[in-house]
């Protein structure tokens, strides 16, 4: 029996994929970065032991999917989107959760980093519509520090959903003094621009609403005291894509 560890559930999203969508947070993430909003979703073991795990979040694919059923008229120009977290830590149910929504006639989105690009990683491609790709930083130096993790499997993984002609939206977070200079926003822009299967780029104001989650696990917030993106230095990290049509 293939089970899925569930963060939270969300019926009504309008910001992770066209249309109206069910979206579905996976427990899990290998990555830790400065500016996550959603640090609850980084550990797949709460204690760290298999058998103290709380086992109240493990679902079924057709036990999920029959909870998606439910809300399948409001969906219907949208769609489930599944994110996390890292939902390529789990895929197995994840492959099989996006099988049963194809057979349903429901439209797929996987939010990812790509940082996990193994061969079960790549099969649940086979089940997905769309890829929200979410490209921290092109810069090799940089994207350690971000993340805790080096970058190369993110861009590995845009060279195949290129390859398989998976349409894909790239999200980047705009940091202050971290991601926002016009250098950077230039390359990114200008690396992404090539790649015919992207179809747009959302650019994401950093911002502290998450800082709270971070107190609440007796953890500090490793960005404190940077403030939120302004609104003139997103409007120029959207005008320097749009040179390169994005």
């Amino acid at each position: 029996m293939v089970l899925g560890r569930i963060h939270s559930i969300e019926s009504f999203g309008t910001v992770d994929g066209p249309g109206i969508r069910f979206v579905v947070f996976m427990q899990g993430c290998p990555l830790r970065c400065l500016y996550c909003h959603n640090p609850d979703t980084w550990e797949k073991k709460r204690d760290g032991s298999e058998k103290n795990r709380d086992t109240s979040h493990f679902r079924e694919p057709g036990d999920l999917l029959a909870e998606v059923l439910r809300y399948k008229n409001f969906i219907a120009k949208g769609g489930v989107t599944v994110t996390g977290g890292e939902p390529l830590l789990q895929p197995a149910f994840l492959k099989e959760f996006f099988r049963l929504c194809r057979e349903n006639g429901i439209h797929t989105a996987l939010d990812t980093s790509g940082y996990i690009c193994s061969a079960k990683a790549l099969e649940v491609l086979e089940y997905v519509d769309l890829v929200l790709l979410d490209i921290k930083t092109i810069d090799a130096e940089l994207h350690p520090r971000l993340t805790g993790v080096g970058g190369e499997n993110t861009l590995h993984f845009l060279d195949e959903l290129e390859r398989r002609q998976i349409p894909v939206w790239i999200r980047h977070v705009v940091v202050p003094g971290l991601t926002d200079d016009d250098a950077s926003l230039e390359a990114l822009a200008r690396y992404i621009s090539r790649y015919k299967m992207v179809q747009k780029a959302e650019l994401l104001p950093y911002h502290t609403m998450g800082a709270y989650k971070y107190e609440a696990q007796g953890m500090e917030y490793p960005l404190k005291g940077v403030e939120p993106l302004s609104a003139e230095r997103l409007a120029n990290a959207k005008a320097i894509f749009k040179k390169y049509g994005l």
